[in-house]
């Protein structure tokens, strides 16, 4: 299926959320307003939610120490039907599921924190309840299900029925308006016809959620549409469990669906719907990365300090010396500032008083880069012991520490749910979302002149009011959120005021690139990632500061978290002011030379003195619809 990049710009920008409701502490950021006020004082939950969060933690603990062998399900590349059956009867897989449909009703704050202890365990497992539960089955019912169809599957989901979500195809990715898998109305039901890739948890699904397009026609506005779907359904088949670099316990698979009736009753939402539920399921749903990554940084502290007090070199534990120890402050730093900022975006989730679709995908964005450098770094602290496999090192009779497999297994995470890449533009999107709204029909070429002359008077009134407003502000007084520095702790405020400050540079970088650019600007990622880098920055910095404070009064490691804080803060700021330094001056016009050469076959010279070792094939397989000719391996786990 063949479309332009307009009408694949189209497709998306109708399925994103148009209107903001509520307030957002990082909108306000991107446009040059630090409102403090929407994060601090930091959420708290709510008593009851809190004691039953942290009474299932308990348990899951106790069984993931227990039953759950990470490198084991590492090596075999599968995780045990015996520890799958385990967490179905702990309530695993109920965890986000409502009490009066038979789940456990934690809290976004306790679900996350249950992702990222059972991900400690093997990140596989973690892959499993995420899939299921985060962008699953249960998910999307509870937003937008009917009362029927939540009486009808949740139940199912939540006493161990596993879901999976299906979107991607072999030829489309982040490109949703390319979608071709098909469902066609026949009565009262629909007939799917296409094939699914890199589909997480759906070689071991009961039930799958389906986006298909549904062709207009005749009482059909037709779109792209989300269904449950029977995985046992006739006409489904599992043809491939992939194998991947890391997580190799993850079920994941390709699914062919041939003449596969659905019936109408479980169409999610209405026609055409497909891709806003979907998108707004990962408003939440997004957060499930970082709270694994979160406790990936943990795991990573923990053995770095130990291998680091036990390891000498020239005389003295390798941590003083002090190429190590800034390795070991940054991965300290920054998994206070993850876990920072996924708790403050979890807890803002359970208030329901933001909006927290630029966090949520900010804390992403943020959690996938920043704990695969830890992972890195403690590769580079352990050496060569980092590099080699914790089976090879128990076999010589070392601590088997699996330092490579983490590694292995945090790298996807820069991809799932959305690359790096992807959430630069999505976030970006949302960051001048105020600007398009004022000013964007000044540079659609299909508006009318009197189209521009409104939004000519409409951006100009905004922005008399708004640009002002961005050349002074609370972090130019010394005094600014002094309770911020108490006695006897480091100064956090002079932070929190470069936050300020930086959040206001933001935006004027933001509205001098959309006048240099204009329509163009939407072909500068390397200045938008940027943009959006510097905000991720300035967000896990107000987290950890939040964060800080809130322990401080809570009688909690306080002084502790203040450092933790001030170290992150101090890091966070070099990197701030490199990406600012960047937005212009850069190698981006000559990146794009580069690359039209590359393409062009400039440069294939250089590829010479080298073999391929890869397999012939075509670069995507063929997804043509029809029956599937090869042997299903779909299993189901009882």
């Amino acid at each position: 299926m063949t479309v332009s990049e307009r009408e694949a710009r189209q497709v998306a920008e109708a399925a994103r959320e148009q209107d903001w409701r509520k307030p957002s502490f990082a909108r306000e950021l991107f446009l040059g307003r630090f409102r403090l006020d929407l994060i601090h004082p930091h959420p708290r939950p709510a008593d009851a939610d809190a004691r039953r969060g942290e009474e299932f933690l308990a348990r899951l603990r106790a069984f993931c120490e227990a039953e759950i062998d990470g490198p084991r399900i590492d090596r075999e590349g599968m995780v045990p039907d015996e520890v799958v059956k385990g967490l179905k009867e702990l309530g695993a897989l109920g965890m986000k599921i409502d009490p009066e449909y038979g789940g456990l009703g934690l809290s976004q704050l306790h679900y996350n924190r249950a992702l990222a202890l059972a991900g400690s365990a093997s990140p596989a497992v973690g892959a499993l309840l995420s899939a299921h539960q985060s962008i699953g089955v249960p998910q999307p019912l509870k937003m937008f299900g009917t009362e029927e169809q939540k009486k009808a599957f949740l139940p199912r989901c939540a006493r161990g029925e596993i879901s999976a979500f299906l979107l991607t195809e072999p030829d489309v990715g982040s490109d949703p308006a390319r979608l071709a898998t098909t469902a066609v109305p026949d009565g009262d039901s629909y007939v799917l016809d296409g094939v699914k890739l890199w589909t997480t948890n759906g070689v071991v699904a009961d039930l799958l959620v389906v986006m298909a397009r549904v062709p207009a026609s005749e009482g059909h506005r037709g779109g792209i549409t989300a269904f449950v779907v029977e995985a046992d359904s006739e006409g489904i088949t599992v043809e491939n469990r992939n194998a991947f670099m890391g997580l190799r316990g993850i079920e994941n698979g390709v699914t062919r669906f041939h003449r596969v009736r659905v019936p109408a009753a479980n169409r999610i939402g209405p026609e055409g719907a497909g891709l806003k539920i979907a998108l707004t399921t990962l408003n939440t749903g997004r957060l499930s990365l970082p709270a694994m990554c979160a406790g990936a940084g943990k795991w990573c502290l923990k053995i770095a300090r130990e291998w680091s007090a036990a390891r000498e070199q020239w005389g003295k534990p390798i941590a003083y010396h002090e190429a190590v120890g800034s390795k070991i402050s940054f991965i300290a730093a920054t998994t206070f500032a993850l876990e920072a900022v996924l708790d403050l975006a979890s807890q803002m989730a359970d208030d329901d008083r933001n909006d927290i679709r630029i966090e949520a995908a900010l804390a992403k964005l943020y959690g996938s880069e920043m704990a695969y450098e830890m992972a890195d770094e403690l590769v580079q602290i352990r050496g060569g012991r980092g590099f080699e496999t914790a089976d090879s090192l128990a076999a010589r009779g070392e601590r088997g520490v699996p330092a490579e497999q983490m590694l292995r297994d945090l790298r996807i995470n820069r991809i799932f749910e959305g690359s790096t890449e992807i959430m630069h533009l999505l976030i970006a999107r949302e960051a001048v979302d105020a600007h398009l709204s004022v000013a964007g029909d000044l540079v659609d070429p299909d508006k009318t002149l009197t189209d521009k002359g409104r939004a000519a008077v409409r951006a100009g009134g905004f922005y008399a009011r708004w640009l002002p407003k961005l050349i002074a502000g609370h972090g130019q007084l010394p005094t600014s959120y002094r309770e911020f520095h108490p006695g006897g702790h480091p100064d956090l405020a002079v932070h929190l005021r470069y936050v300020e400050r930086a959040s206001r540079r933001l935006a004027r970088a933001t509205f001098l690139g959309m006048s240099r650019w204009q329509a163009k600007l939407e072909g500068k990622q390397g200045f938008l990632g940027r943009i959006v880098d510097i905000g991720a920055e300035l967000f896990a910095m107000s987290a950890a500061c939040v964060r800080a404070e809130m322990l401080r009064v809570r009688g909690e490691n306080g002084r502790a978290a203040y450092q933790l804080a001030d170290a992150f803060c101090r890091q966070a700021r070099i990197r701030t002011e490199e990406l600012f330094d960047r937005l212009w001056d850069n190698t981006d016009d000559i990146d794009r030379k580069v690359v039209r050469g590359v393409l062009g076959g400039a440069y294939a010279w250089l590829e010479e003195g080298v073999v391929d070792p890869s397999t012939p094939g075509p670069w995507i397989a063929p997804a043509d619809p029809g029956p599937s000719t090869r042997t299903d391996v779909h299993r189901l786990i009882p």
